[in-house]
């Protein structure tokens, strides 16, 4: 795994980034993954496909029960693992029933971004590496997307920062979480890569 964003020329801005088979194979399907346990979007019943219904719409009250969905969309109020009191659960309620839904839908947009920058990536490519060009908005689509793939996979891991992942990978090869740290690390490097093509 060696492929890092570059600038592009584009005086609007944007990043390249070369890979092989098998570093889209890895992407393509670490983000398919989480697209589905995130899941479908899901409409208001009975809205007839109304657009505005979807303004109406609340979302769910209470925090998702798996623990990486739970990193991905938090508690807004209150100390992670610190026990809430009643005021401070009801304003965290209400402040996810008001978003939790866009939230869902940004990251899966997100998430459908990357996939289809792969995908287009993979059909470009003529026997060789693929080239990927990222314009300024899918760039900073798939920063989000790295970010959220890094989190899931952290969470996975039990890994609580980014020392705790680099003395994971003196583990032996043969320990089967090995190649997930490995793609822990090479996310986040990617994620900094990418960052750097953004700044002015």
């Amino acid at each position: 795994m060696a492929g890092y964003f570059e600038a592009t020329r584009d005086p609007e801005g944007g990043a390249s980034l070369t890979l092989d088979d098998v570093e889209i194979s890895i992407l393509r399907s670490l983000a398919t993954q989480l697209l589905e346990l995130i899941g479908p979007e899901r409409g208001p019943e009975g809205a007839g496909g109304d657009p505005l219904d979807a303004l109406f719409t609340e979302g769910p009250s209470e925090p998702p029960k798996d623990p990486a969905l739970a990193r991905l969309f938090p508690d807004a109020y209150g100390e992670p693992g610190q026990e809430a009191d009643d005021e401070v659960r009801r304003q965290s309620a209400e402040f996810r029933r008001f978003t939790e839904t866009d939230l869902r839908a940004r990251k899966r947009d997100d998430l459908l971004a990357m996939v289809r920058g792969l995908d287009e990536a993979a059909s470009g490519a003529e026997g060789g590496d693929a080239v990927l060009t990222l314009g300024p908005e899918d760039a900073r689509r798939w920063l989000g997307a790295l970010n959220d793939l890094r989190l899931t996979l952290a969470v996975r891991l039990d890994i609580k920062d980014d020392e705790a992942a680099e003395a994971l990978l003196d583990i032996p090869d043969g320990e089967p979480n090995k190649p997930l740290i490995m793609a822990y690390v090479w996310l986040g490097a990617l994620q900094d890569s990418l960052i750097g093509t953004l700044l002015p």
